[in-house]
């Protein structure tokens, strides 16, 4: 429908054929689909996936653990640089689509996690002086949405989850699990943007 309104209108635009009655036929609804959502149960597994004796792990972990406890997108959390971390108060200053800033509490959990990445796994990744993203891969560059998602499917693969999980699903179920838990529908929407 959106090619034949495009193509009528070039036809009225180029060759001056009057067609508005395509204008007239209205766009079919779609049923609107709820997001996947992975229960509890499967989240405690997949963020106990990561085998954190190991730095690639214990980064895996850290990153899944802020994943959910955050709600950011994983463009969020890819970019994220140290100096918009304050680890006293336990937030994280965020800059979203359209350059949006917000404030979002981390976890207890993750925030646990985060400061032991930062105190003795992130120095490992590091290979150039004045590197400010907070999560690197091993050769010390920050890692693409695209790598972490790879990450994800890994360890989703493990927990025969993979078709249930990606980056965005984590997202639903960190807002699903809070709002089920009794959190205020106004502060949900702004935390994750």
């Amino acid at each position: 429908l959106s090619s034949l309104r495009s193509f009528f209108k070039f036809l009225e635009e180029e060759k001056g054929i009057e067609s508005g009655f395509v204008q007239l036929i209205e766009s079919p609804k779609l049923p609107l689909r709820l997001p996947k959502v992975l229960s509890l149960e499967e989240v405690e597994k997949l963020l106990s996936a990561p085998d954190v004796s190991d730095p690639l792990g214990y980064r895996d972990k850290t990153m899944l653990e802020f994943l959910y406890a955050t709600g950011i997108r994983v463009s969020e959390l890819v970019s994220l640089k140290l100096e918009n971390l304050n680890l006293e108060l336990g937030i994280v200053r965020i800059f979203g689509k359209g350059a949006k800033e917000r404030i979002v509490p981390i976890g207890d959990i993750a925030l646990d996690y985060l400061k032991e990445y930062l105190k003795n796994v992130r120095p490992i990744f590091v290979k150039r002086e004045g590197e400010n993203t907070v999560f690197l891969n091993r050769r010390g560059k920050p890692l693409t949405r695209q790598r972490f998602w790879q990450i994800i499917k890994q360890y989703a693969k493990l927990l025969g989850i993979e078709d249930k999980v990606s980056p965005h699903v984590i997202r639903h179920s960190f807002a699903t699990h809070l709002l089920q838990g009794g959190a205020d529908l106004r502060a949900l929407q702004l935390m994750p943007g």
